[in-house]
């Protein structure tokens, strides 16, 4: 019996502007590390990946100084300007090698924090559903809408029973997130995450509860939290 595999993509072809540093987040150092090798290695040292696509800006010149790209597990492409133009650009790149019912994860460069026990879990828990899902957190905060004031004032307060922050990695099938993101992107429609896509194809994830310290990197002082939470992992 066939047993889909593993295919791991990360796209790491973002500016990061909201940083305000002399090169990408990704590239930032943690421990003396970059926040990219860190990430990579904490997803594939901890599940069974039969490859890895990492799509690149073309103006990239650190990646040939990361660890990863002396790990003969990982490859690279060109991505775009989009975060949905990269992972597309990686699929394509892995199109010869993944099998259309392949499972492929997409994880966020600038998220090093991923737990080992969170990525079995998504795993474990997706491969079992027929269209794939994501690692989402429940909301925790009360949240406010606001009006369009300047400055803003609230307008009412949001009910968050429902709500969840999508984190990754997201888990869908190789040809189904493949067809899902070029037809958004031929129809104009904006795609925020893998999900987004999916849902815009009629498909709907299945959300899998992950820990809320798998921190998203996007300003500075991002940076001594994700070392605080990487020294307790």
């Amino acid at each position: 019996m066939y047993k889909p595999s593993l295919w791991l993509v990360v796209p790491a072809a973002g500016i990061g502007q909201r940083m305000k540093a002399e090169c990408p987040k990704q590239y930032l150092k943690i421990n003396n590390r970059f926040i990219l090798d860190i990430t990579l290695s904490r997803l594939l040292d901890n599940a069974p990946f039969k490859g890895c696509m990492v799509p690149l800006n073309p103006a990239d010149h650190w990646w040939p100084d990361s660890e990863s790209s002396q790990d003969d597990r990982i490859q690279s492409c060109t991505g775009g300007k989009e975060r949905a133009d990269s992972v597309l650009s990686a699929l394509h790149a892995l199109a010869e090698q993944a099998d259309e019912s392949d499972w492929v994860l997409v994880h966020d460069a600038a998220r090093p924090c991923l737990h080992a026990d969170d990525l079995s879990n998504l795993i474990d828990t997706v491969s079992e559903h027929p269209v794939g899902g994501l690692l989402a957190a429940p909301v925790s905060d009360t949240l406010k809408l606001a009006d369009d004031g300047a400055p803003p004032e609230v307008a009412q307060t949001v009910d968050r029973s429902r709500l969840w922050r999508a984190l990754t990695p997201q888990m869908f099938r190789f040809g189904a997130l493949r067809a899902a993101l070029e037809s958004c992107l031929e129809n104009n429609q904006p795609v925020t995450d893998e999900s987004s896509a999916m849902e815009f194809s009629g498909k709907m994830p299945v959300l899998v509860e992950g820990r809320p310290d798998n921190l998203k990197i996007t300003v500075p002082s991002d940076l001594a939290l994700a070392e605080f939470i990487l020294g307790r992992l």
